[in-house]
């Protein structure tokens, strides 16, 4: 009896062990050396269960550590004072070494995502090398040489997807691979990344992040082809409120943009160009502001002069109509048919005056 009652005291203790053990594996705790790096602070951006998280961490001599709990690995976001810096974390020990002048080629042992992660990289650097070439090329381009650069940046962006398709073919069951189409979820359209979220496991589907892009998912339905624009209503630049009903019966361009978007402004004259062409054609802009100025928002209207009618909430990022579609870049844009529904998206450049002469 004494020794059943003492193998009982012992399974008890046990269990309290393992789950000591247990909540201790989830603990990421993260040593880094950067040389060069001043005494600062490194912002660390995380999720913690459904939360977004960010940590304030104090650097001295180029040194810092950060511990949490991570019971499953994710990408985090390092800021640094000149540039930020995304590392894959996971429970355990993380060691991270390097140089302030290099933040990109951070060493990080301890991380077996990061590994998994850097031997993918390197199936890319062939395509990652053109790129830089084409970016030092394209400062000095005249217009019509920045035109042939952008289709070969194009070519080249098309490959990394193709590649990027076959190794989540290939790996369902990886953490990586889910990443992979997490970050393409994020400016992503749904008919891109619902076929890629059909290949993974259900296994990873059920993790945190799998369940994250099962939601971001569900948000880009909306703004899928065939889906009927959201009856939205927000006020013009005079504060009074503008419908979409009200632009029923026209072809229509909902075009996100902001004051503060060096892309939009630089956009804005080919959007201006396509509603001269067909404004009398049965077809129109309608420009959704993610200003939280107001003044800058006018201002910017004034300068560019863009005729059509203008809305926002001016919540800026938090815009209303922008958080319903999941929309995390500008420009983005949908066009509209005269019943509402959505025929195209993130036209820019000749792509939206050759869609225009389509259906025009």
């Amino acid at each position: 009896m004494k020794q059943l009652f003492i193998m009982a005291i012992s399974a008890v203790l046990c269990v309290g062990c393992a789950q000591k053990a247990s909540e201790k594996d989830h603990k990421a705790r993260v040593s880094a050396h950067i040389e060069g790096l001043e005494d600062t602070q490194v912002l660390i951006y995380y999720r913690d269960k459904d939360d977004r998280k960010t940590d304030t961490i104090r650097v001295t001599n180029g040194q810092f550590t950060w511990e949490t709990d991570m019971p499953e690995p994710q990408k985090v976001t390092m800021m640094f004072p000149k540039r930020y810096v995304e590392i894959f974390i996971e429970s355990g020990n993380i060691e991270i070494t390097g140089n302030s002048d290099a933040l990109q080629e951070l060493d990080v042992k301890g991380s077996e995502l990061q590994d998994e992660a850097n031997k993918y990289y390197l199936t890319l650097k062939d395509l990652t090398d053109r790129e830089s070439v084409i970016f030092g090329q394209y400062g000095d381009a005249g217009e019509e040489e920045r035109h042939d650069l952008q289709k070969k940046l194009g070519a080249i962006r098309s490959e990394k997807r193709k590649r990027g398709k076959a190794y989540i073919t290939q790996h369902p069951e990886s953490m990586f691979s889910l990443s992979l189409v997490s970050d393409r979820a994020m400016t992503g359209s749904y008919e891109d990344i619902k076929p890629l979220y059909g290949l993974l496991d259900a296994s990873v589907l059920k993790s945190g992040m799998g369940k994250y892009l099962t939601e971001r998912l569900d948000v880009l339905k909306r703004s899928a082809i065939g889906e009927t624009i959201l009856d939205f209503t927000q006020n013009d630049v005079e504060g009074r409120p503008v419908s979409a009903a009200d632009f029923r019966g026209k072809y229509v361009f909902i075009d996100f943009w902001a004051s503060w978007c060096g892309p939009c402004r630089a956009e804005n004259p080919n959007v201006l160009k396509a509603y001269n062409t067909y404004k009398d054609k049965n077809f129109t802009v309608l420009g959704v502001s993610l200003d939280d100025d107001g003044a800058r928002w006018k201002k910017a209207i004034e300068e560019d002069g863009l005729p059509w009618v203008q809305v926002s909430d001016l919540k800026g990022f938090e815009n209303e109509i922008s958080g319903y579609y999941g929309i995390r870049g500008i420009p983005s844009t949908l066009l509209v048919d005269p019943e509402g529904k959505i025929i195209a998206k993130d036209l820019r450049g000749d792509e939206l005056h050759q869609k225009l002469e389509e259906i025009l």
